[in-house]
């Protein structure tokens, strides 16, 4: 089956962004700036330290992220969030305490029409998440 995996743009704070996820999400975390990569001839010295790629993958999670944006920047939008489906209350209300931090809550963990434990918030980067836990599923490995 085939699977999408979220790839977030920066704007020349992707290492902060990714530190900050792999804190509140666990996981591992892997950074390559362009001085390590094969543009590094071709990059400005001020330009090397940037992140060309960076991916932190817990499981079946994959969060990916870069600095390499166009000549416009980045700009922020309500087209993409992040959903993020959780196993346990436990961890759902982890996330969102952490994630949450330094930005906006904008709608608490609540239950849900569906019956799901949900809520939403935008991290202090700018980008949207949904986080969602139900009861009725089963845990993966289960």
């Amino acid at each position: 089956m085939s699977t999408i995996n979220t790839y977030l743009t920066f704007n020349g704070n992707c290492r902060e962004a990714m530190i900050f996820y792999k804190k509140c999400l666990g996981g591992e975390l892997l950074l390559q700036t362009t001085g390590e990569s094969p543009l590094a001839e071709k990059m400005r010295p001020q330009m090397k330290k940037i992140i060309v790629h960076a991916t932190l993958i817990k499981g079946d999670l994959v969060l990916m992220g870069s600095d390499m944006v166009g000549e416009k920047g980045v700009l922020k939008g309500n087209a993409v969030s992040l959903m993020l489906n959780c196993d346990t209350e436990r961890e759902i209300k982890k996330y969102y305490t952490r994630l949450s931090a330094g930005g906006h809550a904008s709608n608490p963990l609540q239950i849900s029409f569906w019956g799901a434990l949900f809520g939403n918030l935008t991290d202090k980067f700018g980008n949207q998440w949904l986080l969602h836990f139900n009861k009725k599923q089963k845990p993966k490995g289960k």
